[in-house]
This record gives C-alpha cells, sequence and structure tokens, in this order.
C-alpha cells in the first residue's frame, strides 16, 4: 500500500509540470493523511528526486530524473504482472546473475532486477555486454512458464519481437530483428537477448530473461571495437530518450505476447518475428561449435530455427550460431 501511494504521489507531482499542488489536494486525491504525504515525499527525495515542499504551497517536483529508479519505472508500469516486483541495484556484476539468485530463493514471476551499471553483463558465448552508468536499460526478468523445456529458445525471439515493437515507434531509422538475439536499428545492433533457463525432468523450474538496451549512449561513447557496429537510440534519434518509459513500453509488449503464447503457443510470435526481420535471402557465414557453413538465409521454420540453402541447392536448418552476412 505504501509503495502504491508513493507511486501516485509521484505521478501527481509529474502531471504538474514544475507547478506546486497543495498537501490538501494531494491528501484528498490519495486518501490518505497529509503527514503520510510529507513522509512519502522524503522517500521520494531520498532516492533523487528534487521535491519542494512548502507549508503555504504544497509540493513540487523541480526536475524530472532519467534514472531507472524503482518509483520512476513503477510510474510508466502498464503491464499486470511483469514488473510488480522490482529489485534496483545502482551497481551489479549482472542483472541475470541476481535473477537467477533470486528465482533460487522462490522469487516469484514477474520479479524485474534493474541496474543503473554491469560490471560483467554478459551477451551469448559469455561476451561482454558494455553496460555504462545511467546510459542504458539493463534488466533481467524472472519467469516461470509452463510450457516445456523444448520450446525455451523461442523466447528469445519473443523478447525480440517485443522490443523491436517498442523502438519502432522511438527511432526514425527502420527496426529489424537479427536471429538469434539481436535487435538492430539502421543496421546496427541496439540491443541483446540473453536467455538462461533450469529445468527438471520435464518442465521449467525458472527462466531468465535478460534484456541490454543502448539507449543514451552517445556516437562516440561506445568502445572503438564496438563503433561501427553498435548504435544507440539517442544517437539515431537525435536527443535523449527516457529510459523508464522505454522499459514500461517493453513490459507492456512482452507480456502480451508473453500470455498469447499461454493461449496460442509461439505461431504468432514466429509470423511476427518473420514481418520484423529482413534477413530472408540474404548470403550469410554461420560460425557455431561445430564449425562455420554458408549459405541463403530461407528464413525461420516454426521452431524458431535457421534455415539455409547452400550453393547446390542443399538445406541446413541451424539451432544455434553466429550470423555474419557476407
Amino acid at each position: 500500500m505504501a509503495a502504491n501511494t508513493r507511486h501516485h504521489l509521484l505521478v501527481s507531482l509529474k502531471e504538474a509540470h514544475g507547478n506546486w499542488v497543495s498537501g490538501e489536494e494531494l491528501s484528498r486525491k490519495l486518501g490518505v493523511t497529509r503527514t503520510a504525504i510529507w513522509k512519502h515525499a522524503c522517500s521520494l527525495r531520498s532516492e533523487g528526486y528534487a521535491i519542494d515542499s512548502s507549508t503555504r504551497k504544497g509540493y513540487l517536483l523541480r526536475e524530472s530524473l532519467d534514472r531507472l529508479l524503482p518509483a520512476e519505472i513503477e510510474a510508466s508500469l502498464r503491464s499486470v504482472r511483469l514488473g510488480r516486483r522490482i529489485v534496483f541495484e545502482k551497481v551489479v556484476d549482472s542483472t541475470n546473475r541476481l535473477a537467477r539468485d533470486l528465482a533460487i530463493a522462490g522469487a516469484a514471476e514477474g520479479t524485474l532486477v534493474v541496474a543503473e551499471s554491469q560490471t560483467g553483463g554478459r551477451g551469448r558465448k559469455g561476451r561482454i555486454w558494455f553496460s555504462p552508468p545511467g546510459e542504458g536499460i539493463y534488466v533481467s526478468l524472472v519467469l516461470r512458464p509452463r510450457f516445456e523445456p523444448a520450446e525455451a529458445p523461442k523466447m528469445t525471439l519473443l523478447a525480440g519481437v517485443a522490443l523491436a515493437e517498442t523502438l519502432v515507434p522511438v527511432v526514425p531509422a527502420r527496426v529489424t530483428i537479427k536471429w538469434p538475439n539481436d535487435v538492430l536499428a539502421a543496421g546496427k545492433k541496439v540491443a541483446g537477448i540473453l536467455i538462461e533457463i533450469a529445468t527438471e525432468i520435464d518442465a521449467i523450474d525458472y527462466m531468465i530473461v535478460g534484456v541490454g538496451l543502448n539507449v543514451n549512449t552517445p556516437p562516440g561513447g561506445f568502445p572503438a571495437d564496438l563503433r561501427k557496429r553498435a548504435t544507440s537510440l539517442a544517437a539515431e534519434t537525435g536527443s535523449p530518450v527516457a529510459r523508464a518509459e522505454i522499459l514500461g513500453a517493453f513490459l507492456e509488449r512482452f507480456e502480451h505476447y508473453y500470455d498469447l503464447t499461454g493461449r496460442e503457443g509461439f505461431v504468432p510470435v514466429i509470423r511476427r518475428w518473420r514481418e520484423l526481420s529482413d534477413m530472408t535471402g540474404r548470403p550469410v557465414r554461420v560460425h557455431s561449435f561445430s564449425g562455420s557453413v554458408e549459405g541463403t538465409i530461407a528464413g525461420i521454420d516454426d521452431d524458431g530455427v535457421l534455415v539455409l540453402t547452400g550453393a547446390d541447392g542443399t538445406v541446413e536448418r541451424v539451432i544455434s550460431g553466429d550470423v555474419e552476412y557476407i
């Protein structure tokens, strides 16, 4: 109840757009005492919000922060279940690692781990994910899906679809999905997805969906080896982007498709993935643990597996690997 009141107080102050709001008005609107309003305002100040108070004028939010604080995220949430419990850390080695620990300890589905920075953020195959403080979205979701473990790889496609749909209205350039776990803007990587699962004999105990999204990193802010192939939302739009709003929109889209799979399976996700990808027909080299293979992409099949057509007409299904355009 207290967290809910704090959330509505923050929303009310934001809606005032830099104007004073009387304590009496807030008390009446939120259904709590003026003393409670004062306590919640103090709590928000302790998180970094610049809130002025006056016995005559009431309360005023002097600035809107681009921080992924729990109260800021709560103010942007439109999902029903996902993100309703938020675990926030200023710095963590990996949000996936923390989410995994919480899942093992029994964390409920929808628990969201958020960090302003990661010291050991990872992508696929243990690659380091560039995680500068205050510039990106580094989050991990705890899920407890009821489908069979064999379906788990398709969740990477689902997360990609949800991310791409979130970014399409924001980014002027074309947003596409690259198999298996990248989202691109103007042909450069803007986001990556990392799924981890723990299974029992025939069921998933828990699943961690990790997302790294480059939001406000300037073009020159990437390490030299990433500048030609990485981008950010700010680099593509030309101005800073509110991270909490992007995160809230993503959780809403993710929840939509997650619930849809519970009713209809992954067919709608696969269909939408195909619409958002521009990979079909492109010549590629795919690197995997077993070696490399070249061919032209025919698409993905209903299992989410990449299908290649070789120069001699042979068809090969690739379950896992890194795709290099040639």
